[in-house]
């Protein structure tokens, strides 16, 4: 098993993107209450607080700070991908490595991990989690992704102006319903 180098550091705040190996599925939205009942599971084997979280349909972005001592985020991610996968039918097609590795096929191997470096960081990667779907076309509430009829290439119109247009329609949902598809 390869060991690879991430910043680690006891205490800290770190943002993680994490993707399905098919980026075409929607398991992660189609069973949104068994990943939210692994990630409570976790939460409690291995504690940590979640600062902000997204799930689209096919990948993650959250914010997590470990408690003082504590840097292993990879046991946690390990945990809540093999709980999530375990319970899930087996329907995906697995190739000859994965079958001899006893693997579900279901994650992409690795993930983006970031440790928060200082504030302006920290609300850089706040406002990322909650830009993202709009980034990928979807509209808030999130618990209930329905994809904005935003037209992408309309001349004059361009991605930041999208985001734009999305930050202001979020900042309004968010006085009115101040929750993120958090899984607490």
């Amino acid at each position: 098993m390869y060991r690879y180098r991430r910043a680690q550091m006891p205490g800290a705040t770190y943002f993680f993107t994490v993707n399905l190996r098919n980026r075409r599925s929607d398991l992660l939205v189609r069973h949104i209450d068994l990943l939210r009942e692994t990630v409570r599971a976790t939460k409690d084997r291995h504690p940590f607080r979640i600062d902000a979280w997204v799930v689209l349909p096919d990948h993650m972005h959250c914010i997590w700070t470990l408690p003082d001592g504590d840097a292993d985020f990879a046991l946690r991610w390990k945990v809540i991908k093999f709980a999530f996968a375990r319970r899930l039918p087996k329907t995906e097609v697995l190739t000859v490595t994965q079958r001899s590795r006893n693997e579900r096929g279901i994650w992409q191997r690795r993930y983006w991990a970031h440790l928060i470096r200082d504030e302006r960081d920290y609300r850089h990667h706040v406002d990322y989690v909650h830009l993202n779907p709009l980034k990928h076309g979807w509209g808030y509430p999130c618990r209930r992704l329905a994809l904005l009829e935003l037209p992408s290439r309309r001349q004059g119109w361009d991605i930041s102006q999208r985001l734009e247009e999305g930050k202001s329609c979020l900042l309004r949902c968010l006085k009115h319903k101040p929750t993120l598809c958090d899984p607490r």
